[in-house]
C-alpha cells in the first residue's frame, strides 16, 4: 500500500508534466483538486521565472484563490467563447480514459470548463486507473434543493444507493459553489452508467453528474516504477 507521501509526489509528476503542454497565449481552464494544484502552482512558477503569459479560467472558488496565489490572471468563462487546454484531476479513469469526477463538489463547472476546451487533459496518480467508473467511489450528482426527494427516489430506480453529501466540521449538508446539493450513488457493476448518465440528464432538477464520457484526450499518470509520468491517450 502506498503511502499519502508517495501519492503526492506522483500527483506532482503528473501536475509538472501538463504544465509543459502549455504555451504563451493560451486560455487555460483551471481545475479543482489535489492534483490540478500541483499544475497552477507549476503554471505560476513558470510565469514568475520563465515569462510564461497565460490567463486562467478557474473550476472553483479554491481553484481561484490558488490561481491569485500564484500570480495567474483570471478569466470567467461566460467571457471565453472556448478555451484552448483544460487540465484537472480525477477520482477515478477507467481503461477508455473515461472519467469519475466531483470529490470536491466543482464538476459542474469542471464538466463546462473541459467542454469548452479544445483538448482536455487528465492528471492522475496509478491509484486512480480502475477497471470501470464507480469501482472505487460514489457518482456524486448535484442537485436543485426542492429536487432532492424527487431525484433520490430516481436513482434509488436506476438501481443506486444514494446518500446525500453532509458537510464536514458544520451541520448540515455540502453546498455546492452554485448553491445546490450533492447526492453521491453507488452503483452495482450490472448497471450500465452511460444510460443512466443519460437518464438523469433527462431529470428535472439534476444540474450535472460527474460522470464524463468520451471528454478527455489524454491522461497524465505519475507512476511509482520509474517515478515517471506515463502519457494515456483516447483512441478515436
Amino acid at each position: 500500500m502506498k503511502s499519502s507521501k508517495s501519492n503526492e509526489a506522483l500527483k506532482q509528476l503528473a501536475g509538472r508534466a501538463a504544465a509543459s503542454l502549455v504555451v504563451n497565449g493560451m486560455v487555460c481552464g483551471m481545475g479543482t483538486g489535489s492534483t490540478a494544484r500541483f499544475f497552477i502552482e507549476e503554471v505560476g512558477r513558470k510565469m514568475r521565472e520563465e515569462g510564461l503569459r497565460i490567463s486562467g479560467v478557474p473550476t472553483s472558488f479554491q481553484t481561484r484563490v490558488l490561481c491569485q496565489q500564484n500570480g495567474i490572471p483570471l478569466r470567467d468563462a461566460q467571457d471565453c467563447r472556448a478555451i484552448d487546454l483544460a487540465v484537472d484531476g480525477a477520482d477515478e479513469v477507467d481503461p477508455e480514459l473515461n472519467v469519475t469526477k466531483g470529490g470536491g463538489a466543482a464538476h459542474t463547472m469542471e464538466k463546462l470548463v473541459a467542454s469548452m476546451a479544445s483538448q482536455f487533459v487528465v492528471i492522475v496518480d496509478e491509484s486512480k486507473l480502475v477497471p470501470r467508473l464507480g469501482f472505487t467511489v460514489a457518482i456524486p450528482i448535484e442537485v436543485t434543493v426542492p429536487a432532492i426527494g424527487y431525484v433520490t427516489d430516481v436513482v434509488t430506480r436506476l438501481g443506486g444507493q444514494p446518500r446525500l453529501r453532509m458537510g464536514v466540521n458544520k451541520d448540515g449538508p455540502v453546498v455546492t459553489d452554485n448553491g445546490q446539493l450533492v447526492i453521491d450513488v453507488k452503483f452495482g457493476p450490472e448497471v450500465d452508467l452511460r444510460e443512466v448518465d443519460a437518464r438523469l440528464h433527462r431529470t428535472p432538477g439534476v444540474v450535472e453528474t460527474g460522470l464524463f464520457f468520451d471528454m478527455a484526450a489524454k491522461v497524465l499518470v505519475g507512476v511509482s516504477d520509474g517515478m515517471c509520468v506515463r502519457t494515456l491517450e483516447r483512441k478515436v
